[in-house]
């Protein structure tokens, strides 16, 4: 029998997300003429710990607390009937109104785009936000809706074929994007 090679290559190590994430924290607050209104809304699992951090370095930085919340969107995709029983559902935190803020929704991943789009419909069920940015930590392409993040650590390009994985230390105890 065969042993089947691990091919999955680094792509983003420590420091890249590292960087990447501050770059996108500064462009956030640039972009919306400081922090004043923006809340974060990572999109579960991953997006989650992402937020936290880029929040951690807003707050730094300007001296204000950015509230950062959680969004299972697991229920709002399109492919529901599809994947059915597959599909875990998670609590959603959401312990601030998202009304007139500007909402940053943070992924890790932007492939097809139906991810943020059942974020965004996930959204409305906790108010009307005053403006909705998307930040991807990775662009890898292949967008199947007319969906593109403000705000992108780095663009990969794939094939169909290929797996990304972003794997974050909160969750999988190391920072790093592979390719497989």
């Amino acid at each position: 029998m065969t042993e089947k090679k691990d091919t999955a290559r680094v792509v983003m190590d420590e420091t890249e997300i590292s960087r990447a994430l501050t770059r996108i924290a500064h462009e956030i607050v640039e972009h919306n003429k400081g922090a004043k209104d923006v809340v974060l809304v990572g999109i579960m699992n991953r997006g989650v710990p992402l937020a936290k951090r880029i929040a951690k370095i807003i707050s730094k930085s300007e001296k204000e607390t950015v509230p950062v919340g959680s969004l299972d969107v697991s229920l709002y995709r399109d492919d529901l009937a599809k994947k059915g029983e597959y599909i875990t559902v998670r609590k959603s935190d959401m312990s601030f109104s998202v009304d007139d803020k500007i909402v940053v929704l943070v992924d890790d991943v932007i492939y097809a785009g139906r991810t943020a789009r059942a974020a965004l419909d996930g959204l409305k069920d906790y108010g009307r936000a005053a403006k909705v940015q998307l930040v991807s930590l990775v662009d890898r392409g292949h967008r199947e809706l007319p969906i593109h993040p403000n705000y992108t650590g780095k663009v990969i390009p794939t094939s169909i074929k290929e797996d990304v994985k972003v794997e974050v230390l909160e969750i999988d105890g190391v920072d790093r994007v592979i390719i497989k």
